[in-house]
C-alpha cells in the first residue's frame, strides 16, 4: 500500500508541474524559433522531436505541433512526421499513468482499491472492457477530447500498449490531416493562424466515435436489463 501511495503522490505532483508549466509557457516563443528554422529541415526536425517530447509537460495540443510539421515539410512529408510524433508523444502520459496505477491490483481491470486514481482507473476499465481496447482507443481519439487526459486514462485502465499505439494512430488521422494542411497553407507562423480544426470536422469525428461505441453501449444496456 505504501508503494501505491507513493506512486499516486508522484502522479499528483506531476499533474501540478504540468499545470504550472502550461500557465508559464505559451506557444509564442516556440513559434518564433520554428519560423527561424523553417528553411533548415534537419534542425527543424530536431526541434520537432524535442517539442514532441516536452509537449505533454506544457499541455500543448497535438495539433499545434502538427501545424508546425505542415508548415515546414508540406502535406506530403508533414503528415507522416506529425502522425508519428503525435503517437509517440501520447505514449509519455500513457506510460506515466501506467506507472502510477501499477501495483494497485493483481492484473488488468481488477483490484483498484480506493482513492481518486482508483476511481478514474475503475471508470476507464469499465469503458474499455465494454468497447474493447482498440475500438475504445480509436473512438477516444476521434472524440473532440484533449489528447493527454485520454492517454492517461488508457494507462490507468490497463489498455495494452499495442492497442494504444494502433488506436491512437488511427484515431488521430483526421486531426493530423487538418492540422498539417492548415500549417502547409500558412505564409507565416502566428497564434492567429493555428486554428486548424473546424466545427464540421469536430462534428464528423464525434459522430464516427459515437457510431463506434453504439454497439458496445447497446450490449452493455441489454446485459443490465
Amino acid at each position: 500500500m505504501a508503494d501505491v501511495a507513493r506512486r499516486q503522490i508522484a502522479g499528483l505532483a506531476l499533474l501540478a508541474v504540468v499545470a504550472v508549466a502550461s500557465l508559464l509557457a505559451g506557444p509564442d516563443r516556440l513559434l518564433g524559433v520554428a519560423r527561424d528554422l523553417a528553411d533548415r529541415p534537419a534542425m527543424f526536425g530536431a526541434l520537432l522531436v524535442l517539442v514532441y517530447l516536452v509537449r505533454p509537460l506544457f499541455a500543448w495540443p497535438t495539433t499545434l505541433v502538427a501545424v508546425l510539421a505542415g508548415y515546414a515539410y508540406g502535406p506530403v512529408w508533414g503528415f507522416p512526421v506529425a502522425l508519428a510524433g503525435t503517437t509517440g508523444s501520447a505514449l509519455l502520459p500513457f506510460l506515466a499513468a501506467r506507472y502510477v496505477g501499477s501495483g494497485s491490483g493483481e492484473g488488468k481491470r481488477s483490484g483498484w482499491g480506493s482513492g481518486l486514481v482508483a476511481r478514474l482507473g475503475d471508470s476507464g476499465e469499465r469503458f474499455f472492457a465494454a468497447a474493447g481496447d482498440l475500438r475504445g482507443m480509436v473512438a477516444s481519439r476521434l472524440a473532440p477530447a484533449p489528447s493527454d487526459p485520454v492517454s492517461a486514462a488508457a494507462g490507468l485502465s490497463g489498455v495494452s500498449t499495442g492497442a494504444f499505439v494502433a488506436g491512437t494512430a488511427i484515431g488521430e488521422i483526421p486531426w493530423t490531416v487538418a492540422a498539417v494542411l492548415a500549417g502547409s497553407s500558412l505564409d507565416t507562423l502566428s497564434t492567429a493562424g493555428l486554428n486548424a480544426v473546424s466545427w464540421e470536422l469536430v462534428a464528423a469525428a464525434a459522430a464516427v466515435a459515437a457510431a463506434l461505441l453504439a454497439g458496445p453501449a447497446y450490449r452493455a444496456v441489454s446485459v443490465r436489463r
